[in-house]
């Protein structure tokens, strides 16, 4: 007995999340593309100025770099399998945006939904580039990978995500030492370029 009702209740809570998904989805299809830029691009600055009051040296870091991305998304998991969805705009030194996606897919035991903030710092105008015309796709953990940002330097609380590419990450509780770059795709928004 124990077993259907979970069973019900699992199949309930698939189905409402799911439909909150598609509501949001029906929602930003309705808003013109010049709308969704216009919102991408206030949610940056927003996530910078965060970013700048928790860490006052990632503002040296992002003037200094080839460019910077900052990306929303929202995470969700139900058991097993997680998801999530984002979308966000990638700035070059030239003031020169492009508008991306990012898809995830995890593992891992959980439930619920997690709303995080990333930020990319290039170095290089190679990085960016690469970012930009090629997509990324992160297939491991960053941790796999990661080099920390030295203590009160300019990357303090970033990782190294790849040669020249560092992330930040932020959360409702601040900036965060694990980024969710793993099982990641980022790629060009083709409705808002």
């Amino acid at each position: 007995m124990r077993t259907r009702g979970f069973r019900s209740f699992t199949c309930s809570l698939v189905a409402s999340i799911g439909a909150a998904l598609l509501a949001a989805s029906a929602v930003a299809a309705a808003e013109s593309p010049e709308q969704q830029r216009k919102e991408l691009t206030t949610m940056a600055q927003k996530t910078l100025n965060e970013l700048y009051a928790e860490v006052p040296g990632a503002k040296k870091a992002v003037n200094s770099a080839a460019g910077y991305g900052v990306f929303s998304n929202f995470g969700l998991k139900i058991f097993v399998l997680g998801t999530g969805t984002g979308k966000g705009v990638i700035v070059d030194k030239g003031g020169k945006k492009t508008f991306m996606k990012m898809v995830q897919v995890g593992g891992g035991l959980g439930l619920g939904g997690k709303k995080f903030k990333l930020v990319f710092v290039f170095e290089t105008p190679e990085a960016l580039n690469q970012f930009v015309s090629s997509g990324w796709e992160f297939g491991g953990t960053a941790e796999g990978v990661a080099k920390w940002g030295e203590k009160g330097g300019a990357f303090e609380k970033a990782i190294s995500v790849m040669p020249g590419v560092w992330v930040y990450q932020l959360t409702d509780k601040g900036v965060a030492l694990d980024a969710m770059v793993k099982g990641t795709k980022y790629y060009k928004d083709e409705d808002l370029n």
